[in-house]
């Protein structure tokens, strides 16, 4: 067995570019490269520099520092094994060595929404002496520019630098490995598929063509170093992680030439790839543009989240150790590891063109962004850290393109409508505007979206599509799409969902409990703030407030008194499903809760012992004859697991909200300490994955670094 350290980096642009590898540099995914380019932000995006094939000659002795998997199941070379040391922050780190001398090189992704300077800042030229131009942090929510009435200015870049020490002299050889490809595809070298190359001072601009068509222009620039025209074919290359997944696991990657530089002990050489033709507003390339780089990436962070103590020089990571008592972790604001959730959140928050605004990639490396999971994740990425007009601005823009009552599940990629998907992203908008309010009480913001959320309201009571309608009866929402997956459980697999929820879903009708009470709260108050019409508003706040009653009635059909739990639906035909599944703890953990305290403590108790595991909650019971425990094989393979018995580490959140609801003087029966270490230790270094298998030991599974996953943390961690 091969001593390879695949645990994962991941560097972002806030447009939803991004660069990712392993710990070992081996490439092991599709998703594995230093520049992925989101040429329409965040979509898009588009491998083009997969990384540099490094080999250093020393006393006439040439070493390979790089290591490749092969389609074939060799590993060559082995640079491995001159490895000494990784670091992740505050940018990913390698060191390699051997007696008589040693090699680091360092990769920062610059943050990608430029050209605008803050509002009463000097005017800056750029240059070989400039200042990084820095964006507010906290966009405008119109334009989500720097500055209001600003165009947004992309660039997508990655600088990266090898700093040589020694005793003698050296030669560095740096092959390039590039492509033109979707993120989600391989490439496949073919006569078709060409590459321009024209070569300029200390810069090599690249472009591909395929068909007739050309690709995504970008340039490579070094500070110095001979370039040398060798185009080649590398054929071949294996995707292990790929062939885990029953994905197409073989890569072609084309190195049009390599550079060549002669280093003496101390030297450095910087190179940065960017999107684009070579122009002037580049500034200058020079051995200390990486070190501006990182401290403007540092001091862009620290403005964010306003670390008055240690500056942006403070964004290090150590150990755990500020957690003495993993039962009830509560760091210093300044502590490293806080720092370093509030690091992870901002990866997910990204400015998306075609809506001209910002909004939450899902999850790194393959999701885009979802309704559903944003607004899920904005209490923790934006109302925690007080990124208020973060939260405003995303609310905002959903509100603007709520359709029939329905917020979009996804944004389209191009110009395209937007997918919906969804019956329950419009009850979480309303959720998390209600939790915005409360932490703002920014009541002018509820009178502008107010006719939204009536919007929401009618839809409903009238019927939507997908036939989403309240039920005259009992007042609940109901669908009947047999063949749809409109709630968070949703994978189709062919025309038949994997956990068919139609009909009358638990957390759903929670929702639309936590919904009536808003809306019933907030026409009171619209009328005494003297918003709207006073006497139309306080009876709308009275009828909402009796529908809300209806319906917590109603919700009494989900008890199942001899579990003790809620039903997970009811479906149109009145059967009961009683599985036991985390959409119980769901229901309990929202802002306005239906169920008594004697069911709530009833429903935490079995949740615990059926569902509680040190990194989130099972979707389904072991004990459940549908159980699966562990999320691997094929593409339906897994997806038959995702949401049967996969641990979702995002539901810790509602977990822990509704222990604190009916529990509030009994401690957490839940140890931080496995979920932090697999934040600080695990998989995708300094982030969360998506799911985890159900069965112990609970290998990460799924999407590296999740929104939602590091949203609840840090709604609950303080």
């Amino acid at each position: 067995m091969l001593d390879l350290d695949t645990r994962e980096w991941l560097l972002t642009n806030g447009l939803g570019s991004f660069a990712s590898g392993t710990v070992s540099d081996v490439r092991t995914r599709t998703y594995h490269g230093w520049l992925f380019a989101a040429t329409n932000p965040p979509s898009e995006r588009t491998l083009l520099f997969s990384h540099l094939e490094a080999s250093l000659e020393v006393l006439g002795r040439v070493v390979a520092l790089g290591t490749n998997f092969w389609g074939n199941g060799q590993v060559e070379p082995t640079g491995y094994e001159l490895l000494h040391c990784f670091d992740i922050n505050p940018v990913p780190k390698w060191i390699w060595g051997q007696d008589n001398w040693q090699l680091t090189r360092q990769l920062v992704m610059p943050y990608g929404l430029v050209g605008s300077r803050e509002q009463g800042a000097e005017s800056r030229e750029h240059g070989e002496n400039a200042s990084p131009l820095r964006p507010s942090p906290y966009p405008m929510p119109n334009l989500q520019c720097p500055i209001p009435n600003a165009p947004a200015e992309f660039c997508h870049r990655i600088l990266i630098q090898y700093r040589y020490n020694g005793s003698d002299t050296a030669i560095l050889r740096l092959r390039l490995l590039i492509a033109e490809r979707n993120f989600h595809h391989q490439q496949t070298a073919s006569p078709g598929l060409q590459f321009s190359e024209l070569l300029g001072q200390q810069q090599v601009c690249l472009q591909a063509k395929n068909a007739g068509h050309f690709g995504t222009p970008w340039h490579l620039r070094w500070t110095q170093g001979k370039y040398r025209t060798d185009a080649v074919w590398y054929w071949n290359y294996g995707l292990p992680e790929e062939t885990k997944r029953g994905l197409g696991d073989k890569e072609d990657l084309y190195s049009p030439g390599y550079l060549i530089v002669t280093l003496q002990p101390g030297d450095v050489v910087t190179l940065e790839a960017r999107v684009g033709f070579p122009d002037s507003m580049g500034g200058i390339l020079t051995s200390e543009t990486f070190a501006e780089a990182v401290e403007a990436e540092q001091e862009r962070l620290s403005q964010i989240f306003r670390l008055s103590q240690g500056g942006a020089r403070g964004w290090g990571l150590k150990t755990g150790e500020e957690f003495s008592n993993p039962q009830s972790p509560i760091p210093n604001p300044q502590s490293t590891i806080w720092q370093q959730l509030l690091k992870a959140s901002d990866q997910f928050i990204v400015y998306r063109a075609s809506i001209a605004g910002l909004t939450v990639i899902a999850g790194y490396h393959w999701f885009n962004d979802w309704g559903r999971n944003t607004l899920i994740a904005l209490p923790g990425l934006a109302l925690v850290p007080r990124r208020f007009d973060v939260a405003k601005g995303v609310l905002r823009t959903f509100g603007h393109y709520c359709h029939h009552g329905l917020i979009p599940n996804t944004f389209p990629d191009t110009n395209g409508e937007p997918i919906y998907n969804s019956i329950d992203a419009a009850l979480w908008w309303i959720e998390t505007l209600g939790l915005y309010l409360e932490a703002t009480q920014d009541w002018e913001f509820l009178a502008e979206q107010f006719p939204v959320v009536q919007q929401i309201y009618k839809a409903f009571v009238g019927s939507t599509h997908f036939n989403i309608q309240i039920d005259a009866t009992d007042g609940l929402v109901s669908w009947d799409g047999r063949d749809l997956a409109l709630t968070w459980m949703d994978v189709v697999i062919g025309a038949h969902p994997v956990t068919p929820r139609y009909g009358k879903p638990v957390e759903i009708n929670a929702l639309w409990y936590s919904a009536l009470c808003w809306l019933s709260q907030w026409a009171e108050r619209l009328s005494q703030l003297e918003f709207g019409e006073p006497v139309r508003l306080t009876k709308q706040a009275q009828r909402y407030a009796q529908q809300a009653e209806h319906v917590k009635t109603s919700l009494q059909k989900f008890w199942n008194p001899q579990l003790g739990y809620l039903y997970d639906t009811i479906e149109p035909d009145d059967r009961r499903n009683f599985q036991i599944r985390p959409n119980a703890v769901l229901a309990l953990s929202l802002h306005h809760c239906a169920f008594s305290s004697q069911q709530g403590c009833q429903v935490l108790d079995l949740a615990t012992v059926s569902l509680l595991t040190p990194y989130g909650l099972r979707s389904l019971d072991p004990g459940d004859p549908e159980y699966k425990g562990r999320y691997e094989g094929n593409q339906e393979q897994r997806d038959r697991a995702y949401h049967q018995g996969t641990v979702w580490a995002w539901l810790i959140g509602p977990y822990i909200r509704a222990w604190q609801r009916f529990y509030p003087q009994r401690s957490l029966p839940f140890d931080w300490q496995p979920l932090l270490d697999h934040f600080l230790f695990d998989a995708c270094l300094g982030s969360i994955s998506e799911i985890f298998d159900g069965d112990a030991p609970h290998k990460p599974r799924g999407a590296i670094a999740q929104a939602w996953s590091v949203a609840e943390v840090i709604r609950h961690i303080m």
